[in-house]
């Protein structure tokens, strides 16, 4: 139904020269649909209001409505194209006076969980990119075509924003910043199963993959009121630093079904970790933090074990955040697993003694576009220590790639034989007792795979290679600081 508005929509874009890449596009229909989806939910609100005799307030002066400056319309309901702005006049009008407006939202809001405030903080962040006030026009008309009236209306969007983010994660060498596959984190979840009631936390939050999708699964049934009310207030929790994602995630979710989303605008990793309290916790953890970063000194302070990658730092924030009892499942680099820098151990130590480490799944090569590194996801429980660690080896059968990328079926295998830790071809545990207790590793050796031949994939001699210059560039960068 929408599938070719958004594909027209993608055709202004590219003809116009504010906007150069896949993020551009991604970020600039993030705005126009979020005000299209305003204006849609406000004109509902209002006729919901006027059924019962009830008053509503609209979160929007009137001059600023989607319907007065974007889409202006006759009587009839024709689009009214006297009243509608177009070239220098619509470009200055958005950028010196609208958003303006809306960013004034976050200074006039009652509080960060509201909707007013999120209006506020998105466009405090983005900036109208057109550069072409007869390009906006189009795209404007474009947008107004869109309907978020009904739930299936808003179940074909939030696909087609889904398909838009995946897009923008393939274009860049960073692609797992802003896209974890969905197949991944589904079956992340069938493992973790969270429950209506429980808290769930991404402090690395990306596009909100992990809300989303964990959003989806506890929304099938029949629920009640009450139910449905915790589902869209006090159950799904997120964190992002970077600005375009924020705004992303928050449309995502939005999309999905969550109207005012409790994500915050914030570097996860500058809280010291030693300030959370127990009103902080948790009870389910689901995530993809990023790694190879360099976090500066000070924010490495924050953390008992020092470290410059980003991920091992994400990896200690998300077990303090958990409560006793509480569920994780991690995504994170493989070498995670082996590498023997002090603080590689120390985690992997601590991993060990304070958490029930249960299940390791190793992903092949290709998992990510766009990535360069193989990954593992970790699952563990906060409270006991780790008797035994099941292992599984995915192998699709087949070389990943943008056309035969990971898909849910790959996964099914998985999910059944973790829920009694099986053993099988691809999968076996090993006992704590039989680890080394100075290094701790954690390596993925399958004891009942034979091996065919003694040629190692490229891509895994490349990521090795790639993880080892990094590490390299971290000890050096060390010793530069002592000289």
């Amino acid at each position: 139904m929408f599938h070719q508005v958004f594909k027209n929509i993608d055709d202004v874009l590219w003809k116009e020269a504010g906007c150069t890449t896949e993020l551009d596009y991604t970020e600039q229909t993030s705005w126009m649909l979020f005000l299209k989806y305003l204006d849609d939910l406000e004109h509902e609100k209002a006729m919901a209001a006027e059924l019962v005799g009830k008053p509503y307030t609209f979160i929007i002066d009137k001059p600023h409505r989607w319907s007065s400056w974007a889409a202006p319309k006759k009587a009839d309901g024709s689009f009214d194209h006297d009243k509608a702005l177009t070239g220098d006049d619509l470009i200055a009008y958005v950028n010196d006076k609208l958003f303006p407006y809306l960013k004034g939202f976050k200074q006039r809001a009652t509080g960060p969980d509201t909707i007013e405030y999120k209006i506020g903080e998105i466009f405090g962040e983005i900036k109208n990119k057109f550069q072409s006030g007869y390009s906006l026009r189009d795209a404007l008309e474009l947008m107004d075509g869109l309907r978020f009236r009904s739930q299936k209306e808003k179940h074909e969007l939030s696909h087609l924003y889904e398909a838009k983010i995946k897009n923008m994660g393939n274009a860049g060498r960073n692609g797992g910043e802003y896209y974890t596959p969905r197949p991944l984190i589904r079956a992340m979840i069938q493992v973790v199963k969270p429950k209506i009631g429980e808290r769930i936390y991404d402090g690395a939050l990306g596009s909100a993959g992990f809300l989303c999708e964990a959003y989806d699964y506890l929304r099938h049934g029949d629920l009640t009121t009450s139910q449905l009310q915790t589902l869209q207030t006090k159950t799904f929790y997120g964190k992002e630093k970077k600005s375009l994602a924020y705004v992303i995630a928050i449309m995502n979710m939005i999309l999905h079904g969550i109207e005012a989303p409790n994500v915050i605008h914030t570097n996860t990793l500058a809280e010291n970790i030693s300030d959370i309290q127990d009103k902080d916790r948790y009870d389910v953890i689901l995530a993809n933090p990023p790694f190879g970063g360099k976090e500066r000194p000070e924010v490495q302070q924050n953390f008992p074990i020092k470290t410059g990658e980003t991920a091992f730092l994400f990896l200690q924030h998300f077990i303090k955040h958990l409560k006793a009892g509480g569920r994780a499942a991690i995504v994170i680099k493989n070498t995670f697993l082996s590498n023997s820098d002090n603080a590689s151990r120390a985690l992997r130590k601590e991993l060990l003694e304070n958490c029930n480490l249960h299940t390791v799944l190793d992903c092949p090569g290709g998992t990510f576009l766009g990535a360069g590194v193989k990954t593992v996801v970790l699952f563990f429980e906060k409270g006991a220590p780790t008797r035994k660690v099941w292992y599984y080896q995915l192998d699709p059968g087949r070389n990943m790639g943008k056309t035969n990328a990971l898909n849910d079926n790959d996964l099914k295998e998985f999910v059944a034989l973790q829920a009694s830790f099986a053993d099988s071809e691809k999968s076996w545990s090993v006992d704590v007792r039989g680890i080394d207790q100075t290094s701790f590793d954690l390596s993925v050796k399958n004891p009942n795979k034979v091996e065919e031949d003694g040629f190692r994939d490229p891509q895994d001699i490349i990521a090795e290679i790639a993880a080892l210059d990094a590490e390299s560039a971290e000890i050096l960068e060390g010793i530069r600081g002592l000289v």
